[in-house]
């Protein structure tokens, strides 16, 4: 099972613990509340009866002689089939059921709350046909802590996540697999049935009606939701790859000349090289170290993962604005086929496809893999005497006899190995499926499967950076008989850290101080300690 990237560190606010949900659309801070953070969601009145309306169109659609999609016919390759009336309601239930079709283990919780919440933003956008009782239902569900258990495998970002939406749809029917907010699985590999747990929380399970079935499953709200949710974690982290990428700069004795304003955004105008190098002129900000070599060093130029730094992390950064807008454009989007029309026509079209999304998805991935490999050859020259300035090998207490931070170097490469082979693009690939009626496929839930292995690697990288340059700087200070001391910020973020990892010394367990300074580093506590000295960082 992939691990969660829960990485935003805010805690709402009692206001945002309570999302509305209308026809007119949400926020991506509305998302991550309700599936992060467990906010209870409300829907309008003015939704619902705009629901019950448009219900109305797929009524007389489904009494009618002209065959309609997904309303009187079959699905997929099996569109040419009239379906008669008395078997309409288990043509519903069959899709579901045949479609909720996953294998492997099951997906985060945040994700599958993103997605039922995604979803019944789209059912509330009065698109799709279904009625009142079926928004409502999935609502419900996501209010009282049920999760779908919706399993790693079978979605291939067409026609929708069809497998994961449908896994979902199942619990609202009572059947299916999903866990109470105790944790506690019921379904067919649990001890109790979906329906008793829907039951427990006062949820009646819903019997679909024309249609229902394909609206709860054709959306793009898997890979939606996980690319909404690593364009937020990587928001925070891309802050603390400055702050961490100052901080070796200032280990290895670097200049911070290269960071000035007058050689980002007047010669090379990309917004996120300007950001990420003014947050690494501040990090660097009144420091004796930085000021002890500014003058009659023999060195011309640092090394281009020092000198870099801002080019790789800024073009991260406008790699995530790109990606925020095309989530922004598809959070507004109601994903279905057919899909209602405001006239009231029902009509067929492809916006299932997921393109769109799985390429930005697939884009970050490329941008991440190269974050955690500059910040790795960062670590890589703090260790190697040969290239760190007079640091002992390995930032070792006793060379030789002690190792020090040797293979917290190796983990560190063995998380960006892994990076780059999750950058492999997955929407590049297409295998046809339906009888060569989807022959096209997007890919787009695997590139967002990927993309959180990425983030997550990433962010062990760069707590391996953390731990690295504050050993260094402490050495640093340690050598000079305390005269050569970190800035301001420097100082703030290695206090931070030594409250939970200690300093130099002879070798120890090593595992646990850097899952400590990763849940430092999640927590948001290098930003904060950073901040703390020199006022907010992009």
């Amino acid at each position: 099972m992939i691990p969660t990237n829960s990485l935003t560190s805010q805690v709402p606010t009692q206001a945002a613990l309570s999302v509305p949900l209308g026809s007119g659309g949400v926020t991506p801070e509305d998302v991550l509340a309700v599936a992060r953070h467990d906010a209870k969601v409300t829907i309008s009145p003015e939704a619902l009866d705009n629901v019950a309306r448009v219900r109305v169109h797929i009524d007389d659609l489904a009494h009618s002689e002209i065959p309609a999609y997904g309303i009187s016919t079959g699905f997929g390759a099996l569109a040419s089939r009239h379906i008669p009336d008395e078997l309409r309601t288990q043509l519903q239930k069959s899709l579901i059921r045949s479609h909720a079709a996953g294998m492997g283990p099951a997906v985060e919780r945040e994700v599958v709350r993103g997605i039922l919440f995604l979803r019944a933003k789209t059912l509330a956008s009065g698109r799709t046909g279904v009625r009142p009782v079926v928004l409502q239902t999935m609502v419900d569900v996501l209010n009282a802590g049920i999760t779908p258990l919706v399993r790693e495998f079978g979605s291939l970002g067409c026609s929708g996540d069809l497998a994961p939406l449908s896994h979902c749809a199942l619990v609202l029917m009572g059947e299916g697999e999903a866990s109470g907010p105790d944790g506690e699985v019921y379904g067919s590999r649990g001890g109790r049935t979906v329906a008793e747990l829907l039951a427990k929380h006062g949820i009646a399970p819903v019997t679909l009606a024309e249609k229902e079935g394909l609206a709860l499953v054709n959306g793009t709200e898997g890979m939606l939701g996980m690319l909404l949710m690593a364009v937020a974690d990587l928001r925070e982290l891309l802050t603390t790859a400055d702050i961490t990428a100052s901080l070796s700069v200032e280990a290895l004795l670097g200049t911070d000349q290269v960071f000035l304003p007058e050689l980002h955004a007047a010669l090379r105008p990309h917004p996120g090289q300007a950001a990420s190098a003014e947050n690494m002129l501040r990090v660097l900000s009144n420091s004796p170290i930085v000021a002890s070599h500014r003058v009659n060093d023999t060195r011309v130029q640092d090394a281009y993962s020092l000198r870099c730094a801002p080019q790789v992390a800024g073009a991260v950064r406008d790699t995530v604005d790109h990606a925020a807008l095309v989530a922004s454009r598809e959070l507004a989007a109601a994903i279905d086929n057919p899909v209602v029309l405001p006239d009231g026509r029902v009509s067929s079209n492809g916006n299932f496809h997921g393109a769109p999304v799985a390429y930005v998805l697939d884009f970050l991935a490329i941008a991440v893999a190269d974050l955690s490999s500059i910040a790795e050859r960062r670590t890589d020259r703090m260790l190697d005497p040969a290239r760190s300035h007079g640091l002992p090998a390995f930032l070792a207490a006793d060379p030789g006899v002690d190792s020090g931070l040797m293979i917290a170097q190796y983990t560190q490469a063995a998380l960006v190995s892994d990076n780059k082979r999750l950058a492999v693009p997955a929407s590049v690939d297409s295998i046809p499926s339906s009888a060569m009626q989807e022959d096209h496929v997007s890919m787009g839930w695997h590139a967002a499967r990927k993309l959180r292995r990425a983030v997550e690697n990433l962010r062990r990288v760069l707590a391996i950076e953390l731990v690295t340059s504050a050993r260094a700087l402490d050495i640093r200070t340690q050598l000079s008989g305390g005269e050569l001391t970190p800035g301001p910020a420097g100082a703030a973020v290695i206090a931070a850290l030594r409250a939970v990892v200690d300093g130099p010394g002879a070798d120890r367990f090593l595992s646990p101080e850097l899952e400590a300074a990763e849940r430092l580093l999640a927590s948001g506590g290098v930003r904060v300690a950073a901040e703390s000295a020199v006022g907010k960082l992009a």
